[in-house]
């Protein structure tokens, strides 16, 4: 990236996977994020942890507010840095865009525009209406509405535009939309004519309003919408009901609390959106390094006396291999030794860095897997190594020290209750009071103890009464249920994967 540019970027109509590849490169690059309202939160989350995030969408709607906004770009890039502008839809389809390149112009600041997916084409399709169609007319016309607050429509020719055999698209803000629909009827286009209604378009919360011209009309004069939304008219609308898939996937419109570490959440975040949920980051633990290292790096050291090593979860293989790869070290240090998977997850980890593992227990309680071990190979009499976190795992080793076992048992990473950011963070305890969470999940112990200590052991479980809580495995659930959490989800196998499957299946019935 360029020092001292302003990259004016598409953040397209919503949903955060609708930025292009290159916008995702600019933003993962910036200094600086200057941003509307709209941009979703989970995008400014792929922006560097040391980039400044300015919200601009709050200010005063006026060409003083859009001035002040062109002047902080200057004003950043003047500094030297790589500048981010995030702007709903396209920069350049009914926003301010070409009035801020052409500002950065006259200042000689540096800019380049990133197209993104304009609000017009975008909600549409995800509302299961294409915007053109073979036989549906060949014009496709696109109108401004969205941003005026007025009860009257758009100053435009509605008496040309009643007559266009094509599509009609139109941003309509929700004070905007029924002077739109009765200027449409009033103009002369047919009252049978197909149109939808999309709001919140692109979004777990997305609603779509279908029927005739007249019909729609008449819905919203008795009933006043309160948001805005993108109107579609025209043949196209019509085939809604044949080509609907985003609001019909099994958690569309459920809101789902993700408790992993923010590092770890976008993994579970984006399963659960692929299936139309909105995943709430509420992170209730983060992950440390241990407070010594020594004892793991003697372990490392030592590794070639063990005869197994026991990965209980991704970040006990990931700093493990880490610290062996720190020393100068390769996979070729664990050579005869045998490796142990307590679930499919630290399996796949394992994989990641070439490593093959010897045995995943079928069940991951202390004295099953010591079970699963012993069938496999004697454990008396065998040296085990245990990399873990600060906290839990402790009944393994007492498990196969009593099987005979010789146990060397190292902190590999810390398990620390996490650091909310009021000004980042959603207040979960405020939307689990209101019931407006559909679903809590937890994929470790840690964070289920963790969310107790953060609200209160004695409130977390009146907390989740009205929740469904879906945890990973039978630790997580035997940990829930010391605090009196009633869990309603836990999938046969212990896998994000399987998790999200259960989530969904819970829903279906």
């Amino acid at each position: 990236m360029v020092r001292g540019k302003v990259y004016l970027i598409g953040a397209g109509p919503g949903d955060p996977g609708l930025i292009t590849v290159r916008g995702m490169a600019c933003l993962s690059a910036a200094d600086v994020v200057i941003y509307d309202t709209l941009v979703h939160d989970r995008l400014l989350a792929h922006a560097p942890a040391h980039a400044e995030r300015i919200d601009v969408g709050t200010a005063a709607p006026g060409a003083m507010a859009q001035e002040a906004i062109s002047y902080l770009l200057v004003e950043k890039a003047r500094e030297g840095r790589v500048v981010a502008r995030l702007k709903w839809g396209d920069p350049f389809v009914f926003d301010r865009g070409g009035e801020e390149a052409l500002f950065l112009h006259e200042h000689g600041v540096p800019f380049e525009v990133v197209p993104g997916i304009p609000a017009a084409i975008g909600i549409p399709a995800y509302g299961g209406v294409p915007v053109t169609y073979p036989g549906a007319g060949d014009t496709l016309t696109l109108v401004r509405g969205h941003e005026d607050e007025s009860e009257t429509a758009p100053q435009v020719d509605w008496g040309a535009l009643a007559k266009l055999k094509g599509t009609i698209v139109c941003y309509a803000g929700p004070k905007q939309l029924p002077a739109i629909l009765d200027a449409l009827l009033s103009h002369g286009r047919p009252k049978s004519d197909a149109a939808a209604v999309i709001y919140d378009g692109t979004l777990p919360a997305q609603q779509t309003v279908d029927g005739t011209l007249e019909q729609l009309a008449e819905l919203t004069r008795t009933s006043r919408p309160k948001r805005p939304a993108i109107l579609v008219v025209g043949k196209v609308a019509a085939l809604r009901q044949h080509l609907r898939w985003f609001d019909i996937r099994p958690l569309f419109g459920k809101r789902i609390a993700v408790t992993r570490p923010r590092e770890d959440a976008a993994e579970l975040s984006d399963r659960l959106a692929a299936l139309g949920a909105e995943p709430i980051i509420a992170p209730m633990i983060r992950m440390a390094a241990p407070e010594d290292w020594a004892p793991l790096d003697n372990a490392i050291d030592a590794v070639d006396t063990a005869d197994w090593i026991i990965f209980t979860s991704v970040n006990a293989v990931d700093q493990f291999m880490q610290r062996l790869y720190r020393g100068g070290r390769d996979v070729r240090e664990l050579k005869g030794v045998k490796l142990c998977a307590v679930g499919p997850s630290a399996r796949d980890r394992l994989l990641r860095y070439a490593v093959k593992v010897d045995l995943i227990p079928p069940d991951f309680q202390a004295d099953a897997v010591v079970a699963s071990l012993d069938a496999h190979e004697k454990v008396a009499g065998k040296h085990f190594l245990l990399p873990r976190a600060d906290v839990g795992r402790e009944r393994l080793a007492d498990a196969l020290k009593a099987a005979g076992a010789e146990v060397t048992d190292v902190i590999a990473y810390r398990a620390l209750p996490a650091d909310l950011d009021p000004e980042r963070d959603p207040d979960l305890y405020r939307m689990l009071l209101d019931g407006q969470v559909d679903v809590v999940t937890f994929t470790s112990a840690a964070s289920v103890r963790n969310f107790a200590a953060t609200f209160g052991a004695e409130q977390a479980a009146d907390l989740l009464q009205q929740t469904v809580v879906a945890v990973c495995g039978p630790v997580t659930a035997e940990a829930a249920s010391r605090l009196g959490i009633t869990v309603s989800i836990m999938p046969t196998e212990y896998t994000l994967d399987a998790l999200v499957d259960a989530i969904a299946a819970h829903f279906r019935r």
